[in-house]
């Protein structure tokens, strides 16, 4: 028996959902980076002309920005959890779609805050990396170096979605009693959000400081080759 089939119906009918909404945040929904730069510049007061300006910030003002953009996700999530909630399980996978691409739209503006673009494959694959580490899911340096990105963002959304369903299964069993489960759908939806974003911040916080500190490396090594001949005088 595979293991699709030996898990419960509910499960499996979570996993769907899941992987429907990701998939739907992957394809028919990104944010668009320079609608996000304006944003960037105009609601938060980023002096930035681009993307590559964020690395001469201080990274306090983007960890600023980065909570601020979490806080929305969370917010959204709650308004959206509450209404779907009031109709129980009827409604829990529906709302499940849509969480899920809540979330990963979340995590495609915190990669832009951290100055993580998604134009090319490497970088569409890194995100997707993220969102797994947010999910708390270990892909194996196999499957991140084998695969092409539209086989790799399939499987990475597979991940993925197991590993939520079985957060959900675990969690939201208040949310089968409706009109109850209003209340809860708000909270839950408002956690899931609020972990998953702050999960990933982590990640494209470290490889933001990653690329910074390279990048103070390579400018340091041609200034210490030029101190070194007026020291020896």
């Amino acid at each position: 028996m595979s293991d699709a089939s030996s898990k419960p119906w509910i499960r499996r009918r979570i996993e769907r959902a899941v992987a429907k909404g990701l998939t739907r945040a992957y394809s028919t929904v990104q944010i668009d980076p320079q609608r996000f730069l304006i944003q960037l510049r105009s609601a938060y007061r980023l002096p930035i002309s681009g993307y590559q300006g964020v690395y001469s910030l201080d990274i306090e003002e983007l960890d600023i920005v980065a909570n601020n953009v979490i806080r929305g996700g969370m917010k959204i999530a709650a308004v959206e959890g509450a209404g779907f909630g009031m109709g129980g399980l009827i409604t829990l996978f529906p709302d499940l779609g849509i969480l899920s691409a809540i979330t990963m739209r979340t995590i495609q503006k915190l990669s832009l805050v951290y100055g993580f673009q998604f134009n090319t494959d490497e970088e569409i694959a890194e995100l997707w990396i993220a969102a797994a580490s947010a999910a708390g899911v270990d892909l194996g340096r196999e499957l991140i170096e084998k695969e092409v990105v539209n086989k790799f963002v399939p499987r990475v959304i597979e991940r993925i979605a197991a590993s939520a369903s079985a957060e959900v299964v675990e969690r939201w069993a208040g949310r089968m009693i409706p009109l109850v489960s209003s209340a809860l759908g708000a909270g839950l939806n408002y956690l899931f959000v609020r972990a998953w974003g702050e999960r990933a911040k982590a990640h494209f916080r470290q490889r933001h400081l990653q690329i910074r500190q390279r990048a103070g490396e390579t400018f340091a090594a041609p200034q210490a080759e030029n101190i070194l001949p007026s020291s020896s005088q």
